[in-house]
């Protein structure tokens, strides 16, 4: 079975696609300047990007980790997320409080989706 590699990094890529799995690397803000909400919607988005590019989109995402640096921005973050995933095709999901790569980051996504028969 082939791999393909997303936006190959000279320490990892963004997506690695897997027979019909696509795996998406922890996503962070491009702008950490940005709230919890506004790293969220950027998260987001750089998802959406992610998941086109390997030929799937959120409506297939089979599991979400999140990870916040602060667990009491955990209604800020979910107000995005609420938002954004396609009720009736919610991924299983966890979210945790992390001490993140560094101080600016308040929140990191991670998904594993499918890809269309």
């Amino acid at each position: 079975m082939s791999v393909r590699r997303i936006d190959v990094g000279p320490r990892m890529s963004q997506a690695v696609v897997h027979g019909k799995t696509v795996y998406l690397a922890g996503q962070i803000a491009a702008d950490p300047a940005a709230d919890v909400a506004g790293q969220t919607r950027q998260i987001l988005g750089q998802i959406d990007r992610l998941l086109a590019t390997a030929g799937t989109d959120k409506t297939r995402i089979l599991s979400a980790s999140i990870w916040l640096a602060d667990i009491a921005t955990f209604a800020e973050m979910n107000g995005e997320w609420d938002k954004w995933v396609p009720q009736g095709n919610t991924p299983a999901r966890a979210t945790v409080e992390a001490k993140l790569a560094a101080p600016q980051y308040k929140v990191e996504i991670a998904c594993i989706a499918a890809l269309p028969d």
